[in-house]
């Protein structure tokens, strides 16, 4: 895991990003499979992370947890790109009511904020730096691992970066590269073309005698 955030330029993403993308990105996206369907794919998920060990025990309830933390995080990287509300595909996750599968972000962060608490960190400091590491081995371990990734890049400030796709049919978790920060979509070329041809046509029913004009 990365530790010093300085040497990163913040429009490249470190390995701390990718390790947070590659958890989101597990949902059934564009006809991929869901990567977190069964206790047996969450366990070979948090292996291949490099998470969990090969003997690492994980139950379906273990699976139906990494949904629900990954659906808490979607939300959160929604708000990141812009989006406070709307709907999204269902992901099991904990609500109902927001984007992100359902999940407001009220009730997203809340339950990160249990998640903190069932998946605790204990700080390492050395004379160079310190690190949050899981306090705990096995798939809370594992969990923890995650959100020691979150907080690893909020530390080097670069959480608001870390964004899911705005176009309801896609929600990618995507590395925002531009130097403002200012993405919402994963690809302007594809995703952010379709919610604007969904917004005009929108305009363009609302408006009939406007449409006439043009």
């Amino acid at each position: 895991m990365v530790t010093d955030q300085g040497r990163h330029s913040p429009l490249s993403p470190p390995e701390a990003a990718d390790l947070v993308l590659d958890f989101v990105n597990t949902r059934p996206i564009g006809g991929r499979e869901e990567r977190l369907a069964d206790a047996p794919a969450a366990a070979r998920w948090l292996r291949a992370a490099g998470l969990a060990h090969e003997g690492t025990l994980v139950t379906e309830a273990d699976a139906a947890a990494a949904r629900e933390l990954r659906q808490a995080l979607v939300t959160v990287l929604l708000a990141h790109a812009g989006e406070h509300a709307g709907g999204g595909p269902g992901d099991g996750g904990p609500g109902g009511g927001g984007p992100g599968g359902g999940t407001t972000l009220e009730e997203a962060e809340a339950h990160l904020r249990r998640s903190g608490a069932l998946y605790p960190l204990s700080p390492v400091v050395t004379a160079h730096d310190v690190r949050l590491v899981p306090a705990h081995g096995g798939v809370p371990g594992a969990f923890g691992g995650l959100l020691a990734a979150v907080a690893e890049l909020a530390r080097g400030g670069l959480w608001a970066r870390v964004k899911a796709c705005r176009n309801p049919p896609c929600h990618l978790g995507f590395y925002d590269r531009t130097r403002n920060c200012s993405a919402a979509y994963c690809s302007p070329k594809r995703c952010g073309a379709q919610v604007a041809m969904r917004s005009y046509r929108s305009r363009r029913a609302a408006d009939p005698a406007g449409a006439a004009r043009e």
